[in-house]
Parts: structure tokens; sequence; C-alpha cells
């Protein structure tokens, strides 16, 4: 798989940072629509580590990007775009998070809770046998399992959604628990949001109000420590805004403000 798609024409002014880890692809819908305007990357993280992913990031936009760059990151691209700022902020013109991932540990004890309150109970034992499969050692190829987990969670990510495709390349199971496991040790030390004080750039957050992920998890810590930092939320909008019925023109509408 290439590490770098490219969308549009030079030069490439913003990139595009898929979620996962370990589901390159999914950030496509949105590099195509912004694309009839700008040139757009879409780097395909593939490395196992944090300190890889970072890394290769580095590289696909020292290579092809027109640096200092705006970055929009997506749920862990979110995150991996705010690590990244807060290290190399001499690349970084501007961060927009969507749909991020919540800063501190105390606002995530009710994600999964919120989300199997959303499904059937059908749905509910699915997650629980999809889970228990992930989590035994004697099952060697985890990928098609982490998918369907992925499609059933984003059922209850979503408010109202409109029929789309998915457009990730491949689902890495073996890739997101290594980068997972150091990025949730990142945020419960602490270091995660002490990253923010290092960001020179103007940050701003889009967050659906029926996203599992709690607003308030990214609104409160990162007003307190980004220098910059505007938070906007999302009516009748989950987790992936640029599918939601309701919520998609203005999600659009918002981040071309951001970007002109």
């Amino acid at each position: 798989m290439k590490n770098v798609r490219k969308y549009g024409i030079n030069p490439f002014s913003i990139a595009v940072i898929h979620g996962g880890p370990g589901a390159p692809g999914g950030m496509a819908p949105i590099a195509r629509e912004l694309s009839l305007v700008w040139g757009i990357l879409e780097p395909l993280q593939t490395s196992a580590s944090l300190e890889g992913q970072l890394q290769e990031l580095k590289t696909v936009l020292k290579k092809h990007g027109d640096l200092p760059i705006t970055l929009i990151g997506h749920s862990w691209g979110a995150w991996l775009s705010f690590i990244f700022a807060a290290r190399y902020s001499l690349y970084v013109k501007k961060l927009i998070l969507i749909g991020s991932g919540v800063y501190e540990e105390k606002y995530v004890f009710k994600l999964m809770e919120t989300r199997l309150s959303r499904l059937n109970e059908e749905k509910r034992l699915k997650v629980q046998v999809l889970k228990e499969v992930l989590s035994n050692p004697g099952v060697k190829d985890k990928n098609t399992t982490f998918f369907q987990l992925g499609k059933l969670l984003s059922q209850a990510d979503s408010f109202n959604p409109l029929p789309f495709n998915d457009e990730e390349l491949e689902c890495q199971y073996d890739i997101h628990q290594s980068v997972w496991n150091e990025a949730k040790e990142l945020r419960h030390s602490g270091k995660l949001l002490k990253l923010g004080k290092q960001i020179q750039c103007s940050v701003v957050a889009i967050h659906g109000d029926y996203d599992p992920h709690l607003s308030e998890g990214i609104k409160r810590p990162l007003s307190q420590i980004v220098k910059d930092f505007r938070f906007i939320l999302l009516k009748n909008c989950g987790h992936y805004p640029w599918i939601e019925r309701q919520a998609r023109d203005r999600f659009y509408e918002i981040l071309k403000e951001e970007l002109s």
C-alpha cells in the first residue's frame, strides 16, 4: 500500500489524517470534496508504533506538502495531528480536529456504555463476541473481526447517516493495538494534554453533539491548555460529520470557512 494519495493539484497545502489507528482510507470523501478548491494530501499510516507514525507523517509532508501545512485529523488522526503539531510546530499552519478522542482519562468511562446503549440486544451480543475473538491470542488473523467490530460501533456512533461506501483500504488490527496502547498510556499519564502547550498554530475542534466521545473531554481541557483554541459543536451529528444527513452541509461549510 502506498503511504500517500493526492487529490487536486499543487500546491498541496492541506493534509487529511485518518483514524483508527490501523484504518487507512477513511478520509477519502473529505479529501475529494476539498480538492475541488485545494490540493489535498491523504497520508496513509503504515507504522505499528506512535513514533513510527509521527516520522512517517513528517516524511510525507516534507516530501509532498506545501509547508507549513494545515492538518485535518479525524478521531485517532486528530490525536496524531495534535502530537505532530506539538513536536513539529514549523510544519503546521493550522490544526483542525474532527471527532477527536478525549484528552483526559476522566472523560472516557461512558464511551462504550453509550455505544452499547444505542444498539439492540442482538448487536450488543455480537459486539461482545467480536471483542472476545480479538482478545483470543489463538486467533491469528484478526483484521476481519476488527473490521466487523468497527462497522457495528460506527452504527452506534452515527445520528442519522446518509448511505455511504466504506472507503477504508484495510483494517490492520496489529497496528491498531500497538499504536493505541501507546496513545492510551500517553493520555493516562497526562502527557498528551500537556503537549498542547507546545502547539503554536491555531486549533479548531469540530465535534458532533451525538458523538459518544464526550465533547466536554475536548472542549474543556484544550481551552485551558492551547493558546489559540476554538470549539464548534454540530447539532444532530455523530462521529463522522461528513455522512450525517442533518449536519453534512454545515460541516463542510465550516470546514471550508476555516480553510479560506
